[in-house]
């Protein structure tokens, strides 16, 4: 059954696609080379406030193009290797907390119209995880990419509402890219208020503006 998946999945790339989302190469979704560059390897950032965060990968080159395919273009294909990698990034926060909910940051209502699906969500899925849609937007935000830190940090709080737990769980936020950090804290901010356990966040990709520890 996965080798037919697998094998439909190339025969939709070759038709719908055209070229290699990384590298432009004809007749295919992602070429062997490109493909290989999605290869997890994790990185290790912490927010503002101090919380731990697993990025699959560098926002950068080939997989920077491939985000913006599946964010800015509708390229869904692209996210099953992607979410292979968010998969192979969250399997050592999982191990250590195995009952942990992997909480998606929430998606606007105009990139849900715009997209027709949550980027966070379908990455998941696509790792074979099931999303726990715990978080809701409470109001709307500017777009964050040309603000600095503070700026952003501004622009976030108090943006979102998670539901209230009947157990202290323990919960991991996924974002698909991480830049200052301040959304997952926000994310963090209303599940800690809400009664759950923090234990992290783990993303697809960080920027470079992000610092390693």
């Amino acid at each position: 059954m996965a080798l037919w998946a697998a094998l439909a999945d190339e025969i939709a790339a070759f038709v719908l696609a055209g070229c290699c989302a990384g590298c432009d190469a004809p007749g295919t979704l992602l070429c062997d080379e490109c493909r290989a560059a999605l290869t997890a390897e994790p990185v290790h950032t912490s927010t503002p406030d101090g919380m731990p965060v697993i990025s699959a990968l560098a926002f950068d080159g080939i997989v920077a193009r491939c985000i913006r395919r599946v964010k800015e273009d509708g390229e869904t294909l692209l996210a099953r290797p992607l979410g292979a990698a968010l998969a192979d990034a969250a399997a050592g926060l999982l191990a250590v907390h195995p009952n942990a909910l992997l909480v998606p940051v929430p998606t606007s209502a105009a990139s849900f119209r715009r997209r027709g699906y949550r980027v966070p969500d379908l990455l998941l899925r696509r790792a074979g995880l099931a999303p726990a849609r715990l978080l809701r937007p409470t109001r709307r935000t500017r777009d964050q990419r040309d603000l600095d830190v503070e700026e952003r940090r501004r622009n976030v709080t108090g943006s979102m509402r998670a539901r209230h737990a009947r157990d202290a769980g323990d919960v991991v936020v996924v974002d698909d890219v991480v830049t200052t950090g301040s959304t997952l804290d926000e994310a963090a901010r209303a599940l800690t208020a809400a009664g759950f356990r923090v234990c992290g966040a783990v993303t697809l990709a960080a920027t470079p503006r992000r610092r390693e520890f």
